[in-house]
């Protein structure tokens, strides 16, 4: 566990561990929850498919593209979950392959099939 105070800024780094010099690492989703085994009945959305939701998250320039750093203000649920669990999706992708889904950034809706 890591102990902090309310509001305080939490600063987070994810890091890709892998011998192909040629991927970058982006951050797509990250919830938080009051139960470690549970990330669908109470859940709050930091950032949602590259969006930030939380009007504190912020992702931070990182000195390599298989590192990605964010970093939002410690919140908690009501005062009678003592703790918050968080669960980033990670999206691992070539370096410098534009159309990848790391470059595209905040997605904030997506496309349909014309025949749906």
């Amino acid at each position: 566990p890591y102990y902090v105070d309310m509001n305080q800024n939490l600063f987070l780094q994810a890091s890709l561990h892998s011998s192909d010099q040629n991927l970058t690492v982006f951050v797509d989703t990250c919830v938080a929850s009051p139960n470690s085994s549970d990330f669908r009945t109470l859940v709050y959305e930091l950032t949602k498919s590259g969006c930030a939701s939380d009007s504190t998250y912020v992702l931070f320039p990182s000195p390599r593209s298989d590192v990605a750093r964010f970093g939002f203000n410690a919140f908690s649920f009501v005062n009678r979950f003592p703790s918050v669990f968080l669960q980033c999706e990670l999206v691992v992708c070539r370096y410098h392959d534009y159309s990848s889904r790391c470059y595209q950034g905040c997605v904030s809706r997506f496309k349909r099939n014309a025949d749906s």
